[in-house]
């Protein structure tokens, strides 16, 4: 027999998304009570299956929970990132959302959690352990905060046939694999955030940049992480310049080139137009390194892996017997449709793409603060992730229409003023900073004409 529970909200997935969701939502509401649910054992969602040398690729501060800054907000003081804002291990990031999960949601005693269940649809939970089945009455909405969780390659087989013999790994076991005089070949294949970090690591190990070869179906442009940070004179200067940049720009091509020349955009090979643009932040010493692999392919993608060699799309590549195929190439961004935010259910999606936390703590703010769907929904519109430069062009507007929308709400002003999330926050240790001043003066005079360009080029009214 069933056991049953209610609850105010049936939250499922216990990711960045869902995690940030249900720490503003209570924070805010103090009568609200939840039941976070995921089909793994705690909290953190991807970031428990990821490979054992990632970090965030931006700034710590920007990511996490509202309640609870990740890291300490120190500036690096050694390495080649020395002077930007430090960036959590994938070991420091499933510690903090197991510390948010205990010391904040559950010690608040009005979240309860449902590790190893998968929701069933409505309000049934079933136990991947024991099968056993918990039927929970929502007296307010379920919310669905894996509509667009990523595939990563630890849970997600390559996207081509393998043949026997080949081998082919997910990045996540490279640390294990014996690296001394074995493979001669290391074959890294994806063109994404996940791809550059096996390179990185690979050479970082010692090995002979001629002895790996890089699938890259696309080039990626990527952002250059020193303008990403928390800082408002540093992160909307890049704002300002980059819409400044989009008024000129003639094609979505054109203005990524000006970009680049701004310092904002980065592309590994400057005789290639990248034609990818998900636009993950990368440190110029990463940049360095990635161009000492020089053995590139660029025949499309795989359809084959064999035990010496790789069937693409159009054309094949040797690779020797003994070669290992690194499998970098899951989906990490989901392209699902769209939808209201607030419907039959919450569909937590990004309203300021680029900062997928800032947004589920807003949704989950505005849930809080606010009774009537429509003006939720008003208020938030959800943006979506891009793919191509033309896509990110369409997603820098209908970010900032969204940010118009938000931000035009006192209450929600002043609530995004206090949390580091936000990368537009001007805190109060920086109000009546002349630099900053000056930065969002230039913004404010550049962005009519740059989001107007940006609209035109990218097909939106």
């Amino acid at each position: 027999m069933a056991r049953a529970v209610e609850t105010d909200y049936l939250v499922v997935g216990a990711g960045a998304a869902g995690m940030a969701f249900v720490d503003a939502l209570i924070d805010h509401d103090p009568e609200a009570r939840v039941i976070l649910v995921d089909r793994r054992a705690g909290a953190g969602g991807h970031w428990l299956d990821a490979y054992p040398f990632v970090r965030l690729h931006q700034a710590s501060p920007f990511y996490g929970v509202a309640s609870t800054p990740m890291g300490t907000g120190r500036l690096q003081t050694e390495g080649p990132e020395t002077g930007l804002h430090e960036r959590a291990t994938g070991a420091e990031i499933t510690a903090y959302y197991a510390k948010v999960l205990d010391d904040r949601l559950l010690a608040s005693g009005r979240v309860e959690f449902y590790p190893g269940h998968e929701h069933l649809g409505g309000g049934t939970l079933r136990s991947l352990g024991t099968g056993g089945t918990v039927e929970v009455r929502v007296r307010r909405r379920v919310v669905d905060a894996r509509y667009l969780s990523p595939d990563i390659p630890a849970t997600t087989p390559p996207p081509f046939a393998v043949d026997d013999g080949a081998r082919v790994v997910p990045v996540g076991t490279l640390p294990s694999l014996e690296l001394g005089g074995m493979p001669e070949r290391w074959v890294v294949v994806g063109s994404g955030k996940t791809a550059t970090d096996a390179c990185i690591w690979l050479l970082a190990q010692g090995v002979d940049p001629d002895a790996i070869c890089w699938v890259r179906p696309r080039d990626p442009w990527m952002l250059n992480r020193a303008v990403i940070q928390p800082n408002p004179a540093i992160f909307l200067g890049m704002a300002g310049d980059l819409l400044g940049a989009a008024a000129e720009a003639t094609s979505p091509d054109d203005l990524f080139l000006r970009l680049e020349d701004l310092g904002i955009m980065l592309r590994i090979d400057r005789s290639v137009t990248p034609t990818m643009a998900k636009t993950p932040t990368l440190a110029r010493w990463e940049l360095d390194e990635l161009r000492r692999i020089e053995n590139v392919v660029r025949l499309g993608h795989i359809r084959r892996a064999v035990s010496d060699r790789l069937v693409f799309d159009g054309g094949e590549v040797v690779t020797g017997r003994g070669s290992v195929v690194v499998h970098c190439a899951a989906p990490g961004l989901k392209y699902s449709p769209l939808v209201p935010i607030w419907g039959e259910t919450i569909t937590l999606q990004p309203i300021r793409t680029g900062f997928p936390c800032f947004g589920a703590a807003l949704a989950g703010f505005v849930e809080a603060t606010r009774d009537d769907d429509a003006e939720k929904n008003a208020l938030c519109p959800p943006t979506p992730y891009s793919d191509t430069p033309t896509d990110w062009m369409a997603m820098q507007v209908l970010g900032n229409r969204a940010s118009l929308r938000f931000g035009a709400d006192p209450e929600i002003r002043a609530w995004a003023n206090t949390t580091v999330l936000n990368p537009s926050r001007i805190g109060p240790e920086h109000v009546g900073r002349a630099d900053v001043a000056d930065v969002v003066a230039r913004l404010k005079r550049n962005a009519p004409a740059g989001v107007a360009r940006m609209a035109e080029l990218a097909g939106l009214a």
